[in-house]
């Protein structure tokens, strides 16, 4: 029998490991929806801002959660320098090309990061991984709770941006009919330029979240994360957001209620199982819309 105390716990770690998924994820829907470009690279931006996070702290000593911003700003810088120098080179030209391309990414990106800094296992520690908060009976950690807290905060901040400034209806517009937008006085071009810059951003904010929270990275350590992502944007629906966050969250608790009931190896299994059975009964994902 799971009693109360556990299933709580093990919904708390579900919903932990989903709000990972969910930055990711988000991350990867914002880039699909507005340009429909596949980036099969998008987790090695989670591993970068890991790793910009750990050397911030290490380098300048400042609360790992502050560093979290630096981090987001400098590889959304990279995402707006990779947009501009690989992918809109190749932009219209067929999904191989943009394939190949991201392809590409993963190698150099892995190998530049295994250069500079090796190919060990890394780890951050918090300030307050020794704090927890009393609930019922059990303790969560405060790194947890700080966790799903920043998650909101940045998620409700991008819903802010989407749906109240100039430039987040123009992403808006673009993601619905680019050549409409165009018409319209949008300048696709760098709308194309926020939105990898701003969807690399996201992942970095998953990879520092990831990091601080006590995982071990190393430079291949988005490989996994990056599968997962792009099953979860399949999961939620092709260029829905909110299907991203849904998508993240069920598979957040699926991994870790069938790690807990069944053992880690089925870990993974369990939430593509989900996948495989929702894409069973709505084949466009929980929030898609068929093609008319």
């Amino acid at each position: 029998m799971l009693d109360a105390g556990i299933a709580m716990q093990v919904l708390f770690w579900g919903i932990y490991a989903g709000c990972i998924y969910m930055l990711l994820a988000t991350g990867l829907t914002l880039i699909f929806g507005v340009m429909k470009v596949v980036n099969f690279a998008h987790g090695e931006f989670l591993m970068l801002g890991s790793y910009i996070t750990f050397w911030i702290v290490a380098l300048f000593g400042i609360n790992p959660y502050v560093a979290i911003i630096p981090s987001m700003l400098l590889l959304g810088m990279l995402g707006i320098a990779v947009e501009r120098l690989a992918f809109r080179p190749i932009l219209g030209t067929g999904k191989l090309n943009e394939i190949f391309v991201s392809l590409g990414l993963i190698y150099i990106l892995q190998n530049g990061v295994a250069f500079l800094w090796g190919d060990d296992f890394r780890s951050m520690h918090s300030p307050y991984a020794a704090k927890t908060i009393p609930l019922g009976s059990i303790n969560l950690p405060l790194d947890y709770v700080i966790l799903v807290f920043f998650t909101a905060v940045i998620l409700l901040a991008l819903h802010l941006f989407l749906k109240k400034t100039s430039l987040g209806r123009a992403m808006r517009a673009t993601s619905q009919n680019r050549k409409a937008a165009m018409l319209m006085g949008v300048n696709v071009e760098r709308i194309d330029m926020l939105s990898f810059g701003l969807g690399v951003a996201l992942a970095a904010a998953a990879g520092s979240l990831w990091a601080i929270s006590g995982q071990l990275f190393n430079p291949y350590s988005g490989s996994l994360p990056a599968i997962k992502a792009f099953a979860i944007i399949i999961l939620g629906g092709l260029g829905s957001i909110p299907g991203a966050i849904v998508g993240g969250l069920i598979y957040g608790i699926a991994e870790n209620a069938g790690g807990y009931l069944f053992g880690n190896y089925w870990k993974d299994a369990i939430s593509f199982l989900i996948l495989i059975a929702v894409l069973i009964v709505k084949p466009h994902g929980i929030f898609g819309e068929g093609e008319e």
